[in-house]
């Protein structure tokens, strides 16, 4: 980009003359100062603005950028946030259709409405707690609708603002959801009281080897090897406007799970002599499962059945009952991770590391009978050998 300089508009008589007929037709002169420099691309570019120390302050900004090699279109940053809100939404290509509709729920209930006629520079981090703090919804909500802006606002940078404002805006903390863990015995009672073999199986699944709901519902005959006893991970079936649809699990990855021997035992009859695509857990017409239809109709009364309807139990405390079980038994985190499909351990220790402290007792007790081979080879007492 050649130099960077500051106009006089009041030098030029076609300038002058736009005064006196703005100030005959009593309209606002137009802005006396004029900023001019060549982009990048060897363009010549202007601004024009009302006072000096502001062409100043322009001139002075454009050639720091210059220098550094961080040129921006002063222009670029006025751009509309609802244009760019869509521009955005386009290039999401990678993200799953339900993850896109929550996006555009947010856009057009929540962002475009407060700031969707606003210039992208004009966005401030004070108003956008303000409006945070005003939204009528709850705090999971609210967190999940900055999260949608301020995305939006990280593809505007640096090319049209030079930071995100809304990184730094404080969040509401999320509400702590208290979390059902079932025991071995209340999951044996509540899938003794279903009354098909094939919920009965499906809530074992669910209990011992922590798929999400959707992810069960979407095993086929083909993904599941009795053998070597494993289940594939490859779909999770989603209900959305158009109806169901498969769509790749929440982390966008397949992984193969360990299915327990009994479990095993209990789903071959399920998958012997069909077809490998077609669903292992339908409805009695043979259709896939609909999670409200399940619930509705086969585990309420089931949770009913076994007396277990006033725990607060739902299908999703059957996953959670699945990594209890297996923290209880000595899995580590990596390996709850891996079963559990989340996309890492801090996911894992952030939702059931409170599980975890109760074994400190036994790490400890193993930490102090190595030391004392070492300290005491010979004095060990009968119960440390």
């Amino acid at each position: 980009m050649a130099r960077v300089w500051v106009e006089d508009r009041m030098e030029h008589s076609a300038y002058r003359e736009a005064v006196e007929k703005a100030k005959a037709d009593g309209r606002r002169p137009p802005a006396r100062w004029r900023v001019r420099w060549r982009d990048p691309d060897g363009k010549q570019r202007s601004r024009s603005v009302e006072r000096k120390p502001d062409a100043d302050a322009l001139r002075t900004k454009l050639e720091n950028e210059r220098n550094l090699g961080a040129y921006r279109d002063p222009d670029a940053g006025r751009v509309r946030l609802g244009d760019v809100a869509e521009t955005w939404m386009a290039a999401q290509v990678k993200q799953k259709r339900s993850t896109l509709r929550l996006y555009r729920i947010a856009i057009d209930n929540h962002i475009k409405p407060r700031w969707g006629d606003m210039a992208v520079e004009r966005i401030r981090r004070d108003d956008i707690a303000a409006w945070l703090g005003g939204l009528e919804c709850g705090a999971s909500q609210k967190r999940q609708v900055h999260g949608v802006l301020s995305r939006i606002l990280d593809w505007c940078v640096p090319d049209r603002i030079a930071v995100n404002p809304a990184k730094s805006v404080p969040l509401p903390k999320p509400p702590e959801g208290r979390k059902v863990y079932l025991t071995v015995a209340q999951v044996e009672a509540l899938t003794n009281a279903a009354e098909r073999d094939v919920t009965r199986v499906f809530i074992l699944v669910l209990a011992y080897v922590g798929l999400r709901w959707g992810e069960a519902a979407a095993v086929k005959v083909g993904n599941v090897d009795i053998t070597r006893r494993r289940i594939r991970i490859e779909s999770t079936l989603i209900e959305g406007k158009g109806g169901l649809y498969e769509d790749t699990p929440k982390t966008g990855k397949a992984r193969t799970v360990p299915l327990p021997a009994s479990v095993a035992e209990e789903m071959a009859p399920l998958v012997k002599g069909r077809e490998a695509d077609s669903y292992v857990f339908t409805t009695p017409a043979g259709t896939p499962l609909r999670a409200g239809n399940w619930r509705r109709r086969e585990f309420n009364p089931a949770l009913t059945a076994a007396k277990l309807d006033n725990k607060g139990i739902t299908p999703h405390a059957l996953r959670h009952t699945a990594a209890s079980l297996a923290i209880a038994e000595g899995a580590d985190v990596k390996v709850v991770q891996t079963m559990l499909g989340h996309a890492d351990a801090t996911e894992t220790l952030n939702t059931y590391g409170h599980l975890l402290p109760d074994r400190l007792d036994e790490v400890s007790d193993r930490m102090d009978a190595a030391r004392l081979k070492v300290i005491k080879p010979e004095g060990l007492r009968s119960d440390e050998k």
